[in-house]
């Protein structure tokens, strides 16, 4: 392999790894499997044609998104998801559970900023966010400064997921081949894949013109990237069998063409029995064949009526030379018969019925995690108690919620890379600290939020009706945790809170005797408020101070 386009970032648990083995390959749910190196620089084997199959998947993908009823539920999900506010950024850093310094938490918090200016996050959320739902996978390429890398990211760059693959390539090996430490290698196995010593490349390929949608090898093609220097965030879901990310679009392909189908046979019954068909029974007497069709010919130009609607102009012209499908029928009649008449066809019956439509679209939003009552607006907002919240917006609530964790993951990489080519933290120190930073995206489920105050209304009612057995039956403690739901953390902030506003007056003390009378709480000293006043001292020097001077009288 030779040099890659871009930079990486060692990691120093490599060399604790070295050596470990095991016949099963590690689980990447990546979207990329593992392919073989064919010996020759800069090709190897596309086996199960992942490359076409992927590109027809994503272009899907971006068709239903054209849809008026898809789009209409991606809209829901995004605006769920991002809440955009004049004031307030769709997304904050949360170092609550961080146990670093504040100086440092300080840094962490000014190089995020740092990464939302980089993307515009705060201008260009909604469709960022559009485009890895739609997608179900996001490129960025983080453009650094080579002479300085220290100063960090200097651009990123979005790159459509059409030109850029994600690669796992391992070397081949031959049947019987021993791998590292002469520990003998399964034969196509990829047992050689869990050794550090095997080599495994991991690139991303960069096809400027997109990638080509056909079969065979593609690599040669294109510019291999190095891993670190692209973020990568993908949606969690994997097609196990090709080994392709999905889009959460996926599972709404069938519904979609179902209702696109039902639409389009409903316009079509529509049109040809809306109107009302007439039949002309002409009588051509004992006209031989020939004549009769002729005579047939001139009656029907003589009295059909042709004005057609044009659409673009607006006008309506006596159009003639054109065939439509809801013409009359003109049939002839020998002589005998009932001579000419003409007989109307009722058109079709029942025609309002959309029930199928109602229900493929209701399947196609609960495919897409929309409950259906937000469907052409339906069901109003309801503001009153939890209890009428219907299940489904909860549902929708939590997935929304699993999007953000998975989306979040952009700006994780984008901050590890920040830091650490910023000598902010060491590799160590990134891997001890991911685990404790979180992002907080601006909430505007107002279900949710009634769903909560509706939970603390009955927990505070539960809490104020066990307050008289509290030293009896129950402790403060217990009715703290079990009944308010308040972890040990919680217990803790809230106590040195509660210690700080009564020591600065801001609350009364509730701990402090009471005057049973009045209910104001008694002074320091605990002195009876009932005891008699007791004399002024007329000599004191703050009396004396305030005597009006003058002459005895």
């Amino acid at each position: 392999m030779a040099k890659l386009f871009g930079f990486s970032i060692e990691d120093p648990n490599e060399k604790k790894k070295k050596g470990v083995i095991s016949p099963v390959p590690p689980n990447n749910e990546d979207g990329a499997d593992y392919f073989l190196s064919s010996g020759f620089y800069g090709q190897y084997v596309d086996i199960e044609g992942v490359f076409r199959t992927e590109f027809d998947v994503i272009k899907r993908y971006r068709d239903m998104a054209l849809h008026p009823e898809c789009d209409t539920a991606i809209e829901h999900v995004v605006n769920e998801a991002i809440v955009s506010d004049s004031n307030d950024s769709p997304v904050e850093i949360n170092l609550d559970n961080l146990n670093v310094s504040d100086k440092l938490k300080g840094i962490v918090r000014d190089e995020f900023k740092g990464v939302k200016d980089l993307l515009q996050f705060d201008k260009k959320a909604h469709e960022i966010f559009r485009n890895w739902y739609t997608d179900g996978r996001l490129y960025y390429h983080k453009v650094i400064d080579t002479t300085k890398p220290d100063e960090g990211i200097q651009e990123v760059r979005y790159i459509d997921s059409l030109k850029l693959k994600f690669m796992r390539v391992r070397p081949s090996q031959e049947k019987g081949a021993r791998g590292a430490q002469g520990i003998p290698v399964l034969p196509y196995s990829g047992a050689e894949t869990i050794t550090k010593d095997a080599k495994i490349e991991e690139f991303y390929t960069y096809y400027p013109q997109g990638m080509a949608q056909k079969f065979g090898s593609v690599a040669g093609k294109g510019v291999r990237i190095a891993k670190d220097a692209i973020t990568y965030v993908h949606s969690g879901l994997v097609d196990r069998n090709k080994k392709i990310t999905l889009s959460y679009l996926h599972k709404a392909i069938k519904g979609l063409n179902q209702l696109r189908m039902i639409e389009d046979s409903l316009v079509i019954y529509r049109l040809s029995r809306a109107p009302e068909r007439r039949i002309f029974y002409i009588d051509v007497g004992n006209l031989p064949k020939v004549k009769a069709e002729q005579y047939l010919r001139d009656v029907m130009m003589r009295y059909r009526n042709k004005l057609v609607y044009d659409a673009n102009t607006g006008e309506i012209r006596d159009d003639k030379k054109y065939m439509a499908m809801l013409e009359d029928f003109w049939l002839p009649r020998r002589e005998g018969g009932r001579g000419t008449e003409i007989s109307t066809l009722p058109g079709g019956q029942n025609l309002g019925e959309i029930t199928d439509i109602e229900y493929f679209k209701k399947k196609l939003y609960r495919s897409l995690n929309v409950p259906p009552s937000r469907m052409d607006g339906e069901g109003g907002f309801n503001l009153g108690r939890s209890s009428e919240i219907l299940r489904d917006e909860l549902k929708f609530t939590k997935f929304v919620g699993r999007l953000r964790k998975r989306f979040s993951r952009m700006f994780h990489d984008m901050l590890k890379t920040q830091l650490i080519l910023k000598n902010i933290v060491t590799p160590e120190d990134w891997d001890i600290m991911s685990d404790h930073i979180q992002y907080d995206f601006l909430y505007d489920n107002h279900f949710s939020e009634l769903k909560e105050t509706e939970l603390f209304n009955e927990r505070i009612n539960v809490a104020a009706t066990a307050e008289p057995y509290i030293g009896r039956y129950y402790s403060q403690d217990y009715i703290r945790r079990k009944i308010l739901r308040q972890t040990d953390i919680e217990i803790k902030e809230q106590d040195e809170l509660m210690k700080q506003e009564i020591a600065d007056g801001i609350v009364p003390d509730p701990m402090a005797p009471v005057d049973p009378e009045t209910g104001m709480p008694l002074d320091a000293t605990g002195g009876d408020p009932n005891a008699p006043m007791m004399e002024p001292d007329l000599e004191s020097e703050t009396l004396v101070k305030e005597m009006p001077k003058g002459g005895e009288i």
